[in-house]
């Protein structure tokens, strides 16, 4: 059966999209460099394999308007922890389509966006406003944006062929907003600092219709029974960042430095450190950075129920246990001239790869069996490493 999405699975699918989708909003008084980009990315960790290929491409007209779209696949197939511990493991696919314009007025970009993704089991629609403004002798920039996203939750079956089909008995919605702000300031000719606040609300289904909570059942073979999950039906989350970027002007290299605190309606606080560094060299530019994330379980997740209906709400998702990440990437950009394409400004070739580890303190590995049976409640605690690979092309024009 097809899952759907946790938040870090909507992350690694996404995170390609958004390395080439972000570019569009750097720099708030000058509209984007027209370009097209062409990538394959892949995620492979812990049972689930995604990838696929993205297609953006950007066009601009009369210097004042900036039109972009982009066309994104998934193919997924998963035989995830959460998959063998209740159900099969599974193949899916998810396309995503996106266009948005940026429109520049004075020292104002104004751009708009709608995104459409689509898989057998959810459907997400999205649009999206954001308002840039330079001031103070563009050394000062303010952005504002807003995010509406309505989606269609769905649960697939097997029929009495084995096929897989729509359940005609289950169908629920989300509604999702997001309202964000952020101020970059040049402090000093090398070092240009970024401040931003983000609060998101969530209504509606926001659990999986296929992921199930365990208890203590002494009278299961296995020494725990499943009920299925209960969630709230409202979610808000507050999260607040700040960036600093250093040039090394000597080396023509950059450092920067990030952190980031999350906290929601559930419970969760999460921290987030990154630092990354970038060289050029020639005709290259390298890059390495890590990442690290750590955050604490919701207030009504548990690996094992001491019973059934322990609480109102109870949830069994990995996503939402306490856990820490470690995410170490390495990257490399080739850029070139076409001879026999004139037309084109320049291009080049990009490959990144990041390797994540993560730990979980209190989710456990529901499958394993002790020598003398069933061990419920003292598994070995759960542990991922993933591999996020990018290779994409991309071409000025």
């Amino acid at each position: 059966m097809t899952a759907c999405s946790t938040p870090r699975d909507a992350m690694l699918r996404a995170l390609a999209a958004l390395l080439l989708l972000g570019s569009a909003t750097a720099g708030a008084a000058v509209l984007p460099e027209e370009r097209a980009d062409v990538l394959y990315h892949r995620y492979d960790g812990g049972g689930v394999v995604v990838d696929g290929p993205s297609v953006l491409v950007r066009k601009n007209f009369a210097d004042k308007v900036s039109v972009s779209a982009n066309y994104y696949l998934d193919m997924v197939s998963s035989a995830s922890i959460d998959v063998l511990s209740t159900a099969s493991a599974y193949e899916d696919e998810r396309t995503q389509t996106s266009l948005s314009a940026s429109y520049l007025r004075g020292k104002t970009i104004y751009t708009a966006g709608f995104i459409d993704s689509t898989e057998s089991d959810y459907v997400a629609k999205t649009a999206f406003l954001n308002i840039s403004q330079d001031m103070f002798g563009d050394l000062t920039t303010i952005s504002l944006g807003f995010r509406r996203g309505q989606n269609d939750v769905f649960r697939n079956i097997k029929d009495a062929n084995g096929a897989r089909i729509q359940d005609p008995d289950f169908f629920a919605e989300m509604d999702t907003r997001s309202y964000s702000v952020a101020l970059t300031q040049v402090l000093t000719r090398s070092l240009i600092g970024t401040l931003s606040y983000e609060l998101i609300t969530d209504e509606g289904y926001l659990n999986s219709p296929y992921r199930s909570v365990r208890y203590a059942d002494p009278l299961s073979g296995t020494g725990f029974s499943y009920i299925a999950e209960v969630y709230p039906r409202t979610r808000s989350s507050n999260a607040g960042s700040v960036r600093l970027k250093y040039s090394l002007p000597w080396w023509r290299a950059s450092v920067d430095g990030a952190y980031r605190i999350y906290d929601d309606t559930w419970g969760v606080r999460a921290h987030t450190a990154s630092l990354g560094y970038v060289h050029p060299w020639r005709n290259w530019t390298f890059d390495a950075s890590y990442r690290f994330y750590t955050q604490d379980a919701a207030d009504f997740y548990r690996d094992l129920f001491p019973r059934r209906d322990t609480l109102n709400f109870q949830a069994r998702d990995k996503e939402l246990s306490t856990f820490t990440a470690n995410t170490i990437g390495v990257g490399a950009a080739w850029q070139f001239r076409v001879a026999r394409a004139p037309w084109l400004e320049r291009a080049s070739v990009n490959l990144r790869v990041d390797q994540i580890f993560v730990s979980y303190d209190d989710f456990r590995d529901a499958t394993a069996r002790g020598a003398n049976g069933p061990i419920a409640g003292a598994e070995p605690l759960y542990e991922l490493d993933a591999t996020v690979v990018q290779l994409y092309f991309s071409a000025w024009f």
